[in-house]
């Protein structure tokens, strides 16, 4: 991090205009004026609400549709073209397309499910392809009930991989609710901020915003990964991409 700040203060040198490229010291100092006003904590307030709502509409859809696709082959067939054609759209023009259909409050959320979505299906898919054959068959010899097949053959095979893609989606979420923000700039959003100040060349305050963006989305991976270690369920398991 010291590193980081240095090569940053050191390139603001280099520029020698804080229009330009503003040091760590003047983006502090607008972070910390911004971060008691209203308008900061509205939109960082309503940002973080559609992150949460992103997160909770796609994760369950996307395991739930991974668990269908991962078990059966005609339901893998069936939502394959839909993953692959989310996965090659460019990120924009979804933005574009559902701001023009759902106006600009829904768009992030709704980006964000889009995005999130194939990224849950597919670690949910990839985790029901780690299960040891052996045991597969295991499993078809001796006739154990449903719900123990579940609990001791897919679930831990299937924890590791959705607790990794939950993790990737938080990143991924974050990303893209703000830049959904910054492109169709709904009422109250930190993306909204950051437009609002590259439009009047306020450079400090659009590093600002934009550190309060990051800052949140670290806390939130902060968090997820605190609770993970201190829920003795889950920190049993190992975690993949940890």
């Amino acid at each position: 991090m010291a590193v980081f700040l240095a090569f940053w203060e050191l390139g603001s040198r280099i520029f020698g205009s804080d229009l330009l490229f503003p040091g760590p010291l003047h983006v502090l100092k607008r972070f910390m004026f911004l971060l008691p006003q209203t308008r900061f904590l509205q939109a960082l307030v309503h940002s973080v609400v559609r992150v949460f709502l992103g997160i909770g509409i796609s994760v369950p859809l996307g395991v739930g549709v991974g668990l269908a696709a991962g078990l059966d082959t005609r339901a893998r067939a069936f939502f394959r073209p839909l993953f692959s054609v989310i996965s090659a759209t460019p990120v924009m023009s979804v933005i574009l397309i559902v701001f023009l259909i759902l106006g600009a409050e829904r768009t992030p959320v709704f980006t964000a499910f889009l995005m999130v979505f194939p990224v849950m299906a597919s670690t949910t898919i990839e985790g029901l392809r780690s299960v040891d054959p052996q045991l597969k068959e295991l499993f078809r010899i001796y006739p154990l009930s449903l719900s123990t097949e579940i609990r001791y053959l897919y679930i831990p095979s299937l924890v590791p991989f959705i607790l990794g893609g939950l993790r990737s989606s938080l990143s991924l979420c974050w990303k893209v609710v703000v830049a959904a923000e910054v492109l169709v700039q709904p009422f109250r959003a930190l993306g909204t901020g950051m437009q609002t100040a590259k439009a009047q060349l306020e450079t400090a305050e659009l590093f600002a915003w934009t550190l309060a963006a990051v800052l949140a989305a670290a806390l939130f991976q902060g968090l997820f990964n605190l609770v993970l270690r201190r829920v003795p369920y889950f920190s049993a398991y190992p975690q993949k991409g940890s």
